[in-house]
């Protein structure tokens, strides 16, 4: 693996996560996905007790499988709309932590499935937050939404946290419908003034796009690439101007541990939504990401196909992330050719016979190396 970049050190410790989450119980959704597999082995590592709910891991092979996970929490299949069944595990288990990942992740598919979208990425979150409201303990939150959410006006500024929220696919506009309910269910049911009653601290973690090992979802560039390359077929690179703010999968992971832990410090200061995305010089086109990941392959190439009646995404999409980095201290620490070299090198040590599991390993210990 690539070891990052030599960005200003951060307030995210492997001390500072040890000491807030060892022996507590976390609740995560979707933690047989890709982000969430990544969570659950840094949970597992940090000696938190798990116990996860989501949809069986998709797509074989799948990171979740890899990893034994299993073997790292108590996992429950379920769906976020199964409101009873949710409600009671969640109840069940008395969480001390809640990290909601589960959701419908990818835009193309939301022009498929509108409905189970926001059936999914909306209405699961508020039945969800209504569990949460029978919760008689205290408990921090942390919600996960994406970049996606802004109202998107393909300008060249990047988005800050206070920013009009919108959606013109089916995909970023579910996730700004749990934007909504998430402020609608704080400010009625766990607003930060009456903490001191209800006892619960709520934030929301939007987080940029996310490459890294482990990753097998159709239409994702870097699946894409990887699924191509091992074909020794042509990439095909549908937008290559489109320009993204790249992250590897650990710098959200970490923004989103770091803020529980400062969230389960001060619930009332840290609530709120945070951006977690790259420095802004590192948001790329896809054409460059799809340069930089055959350099690293070593060879290959790709192609820009001619597409008819393609559906719509976003041309230009920048995060701002100064509040995360004044506020909560976290910094980026991969640049984005180092996330694009380590994650292409995940992929090729996994298919020269590496275990999956230490290959996580040694990328979360590598991230929260001192030297880092």
């Amino acid at each position: 693996m690539v070891a990052p970049s030599a960005f200003p050190a951060t307030g995210l410790t492997g001390a500072l996560l040890r000491e807030t989450y060892a022996g507590k119980k976390v609740f995560l959704t979707g933690h047989t996905g890709f982000k969430g597999s990544w969570l659950l082995y840094w949970l597992h590592s940090l000696e938190a007790d798990v116990k996860g709910y989501a949809l069986a891991p998709d797509g074989d092979p799948n990171l979740y499988q890899l990893l034994n996970g299993d073997k790292l929490c108590e996992s429950v299949i379920g769906d976020l709309n199964e409101r009873t069944r949710l409600e009671e595990v969640l109840l069940g288990f008395q969480p001390d932590f809640i990290f909601h990942l589960a959701a419908q992740p990818l835009v193309r598919l939301s022009y498929n499935i509108p409905v189970e979208t926001f059936a999914t990425n909306a209405i699961g979150t508020a039945n969800l937050l209504d569990a949460l409201r029978r919760l008689a303990k205290p408990c921090t939150v942390v919600l996960v939404t994406t970049d996606k959410v802004y109202e998107n006006q393909e300008w060249v500024y990047p988005y800050r946290e206070t920013d009009r929220l919108g959606g013109y696919d089916p995909y970023s506009a579910s996730k700004a419908c749990a934007e909504l309910v998430i402020n609608c269910y704080t400010q009625s049911f766990f607003n930060p003034r009456d903490y001191s009653q209800h006892q619960k601290g709520v934030a929301v973690g939007r987080a940029g796009n996310v490459i890294g090992g482990g990753d097998w979802a159709k239409d994702r560039i870097i699946p894409d690439i990887v699924r191509a390359l091992n074909a020794g077929k042509p990439v095909q690179v549908r937008n290559p101007a489109a320009v993204r703010p790249w992250q590897h999968v650990l710098e959200p992971l970490g923004g989103y541990l770091l803020l529980g832990a400062r969230l389960a410090a001060d619930p009332v200061h840290y609530s709120g939504a945070w951006n977690f995305g790259p420095h802004l010089q590192d948001t790329l086109p896809v054409r460059d990401l799809a340069d930089t990941a055959l350099q690293a392959w070593g060879g290959g190439s790709y192609e820009i196909p001619t597409l008819v009646s393609q559906p719509h995404e976003a041309g230009l999409l920048k995060l701002d992330i100064s509040k995360s980095i004044n506020e909560l201290g976290w910094v980026p620490r991969y640049s984005a050719v180092d996330s694009i070299n380590s994650t292409i090198s995940w992929y090729r040590a996994l298919g020269s016979g590496q275990n999956a599991a230490e290959l996580v390993r040694a990328d979360i210990e590598a991230y929260c190396s001192p030297g880092a």
